[in-house]
């Protein structure tokens, strides 16, 4: 699996991380054979197309994946209930955000 394919999805909250603009989106629609709680679309400032997603997946067996998708590819971290939650989602997101993209000197700001 590589980036999702989003057909409509709800923008609940937007940070600014660093150079970094993110977008934690709900209600997604998409074609993909997974159903989307909740997904954060990563894009460079001044891009308009996200190149890193963070998406919690519904699953049977661990209530929710959390996995990080890009154009090339994508992997799974973990599973967890707590990935269904909109607060936990985001705090565990930022932080793979933060790994990923060596933020650790960065701090996330709220825009919305």
């Amino acid at each position: 699996m590589s980036a999702p394919n989003i057909k409509t999805a709800i923008p609940l909250q937007r940070y600014q991380y660093g150079e970094f603009l993110l977008t934690v989106l709900g209600d997604v629609e998409s074609d993909d054979p997974v159903g989307y709680r909740y997904i954060m679309a990563v894009a460079n400032e001044g891009d308009a197309k996200p190149g890193l997603f963070i998406s919690a997946e519904r699953d049977p067996g661990a209530g929710y994946l959390l996995r990080v998708s890009m154009a090339d590819g994508s992997q799974v971290l973990g599973g967890s209930e707590m990935f269904g939650d909109l607060e936990r989602f985001v705090k565990e997101a930022l932080g793979v955000v933060a790994t990923m993209l060596d933020l650790s000197d960065e701090i996330p700001h709220q825009l919305m």
